[in-house]
């Protein structure tokens, strides 16, 4: 077997090469908490109490057909025996009409509440990973990585507070 002299010398400086100009271009991180900055931005903290003030109303209403509720449940309670049986299933059937309702209201409640939230907050998403877009490419980031899936970072990479400040000034809450 011929062996060329030295071609383990030049093997090893090609790999010290390949290597060198692997170090130069490293990758350049930054991590974010994006649930964090959507629920933090001004536009859904406004977004927040305007829905708390929109279905107050109705949790209002939910709550007074509960009080109902407990009323004529009370007064099934204390009525047992000296009711007549005519009042007690009267009693009986205002408390099932009152708890199908109590469940409708609660159910459509929700739905909406929930629902609007949604909309809300996937347009907001949406719109965070646009303003993380622009900071990655305005400061240089390979890649932005969300902290949900991330085990471990230094805190220098998260650009958390920077999103959210770039998303305030892009996207101010209405007055």
């Amino acid at each position: 077997m011929s062996r060329i002299p030295g071609s383990s010398a030049l093997l090893g400086c090609a790999a010290l090469l390949v290597l060198a100009s692997a170090a130069f271009a490293q990758t350049k991180v930054a991590v974010i908490s994006l649930q964090r900055a959507v629920l933090e931005s001004d536009e859904v903290q406004k977004a927040a109490v305007t829905m708390e003030n929109k279905y107050k109303p109705r949790q209002q209403a939910i709550e007074n057909l509960q009080r109902d509720l407990q009323g004529l449940q009370q007064q099934l309670q204390t009525g047992a025996g000296k009711l007549t049986p005519s009042a007690e299933a009267d009693l009986t059937a205002q408390g099932q009409k009152k708890q199908r309702d109590l469940q409708r209201m609660t159910d459509d409640l929700q739905s909406d509440f929930n629902s609007e939230r949604n909309e809300i907050l996937g347009a907001s998403t949406k719109k965070m990973a646009e303003v993380v877009r622009k900071l990655a490419e305005d400061k240089g980031y390979d890649v932005v990585v969300d902290t949900s899936n991330t085990v471990y970072f230094k805190p220098a990479l998260d650009v958390t507070a920077e999103a959210l400040a770039a998303y305030n000034k892009a996207y101010p809450a209405p007055k």
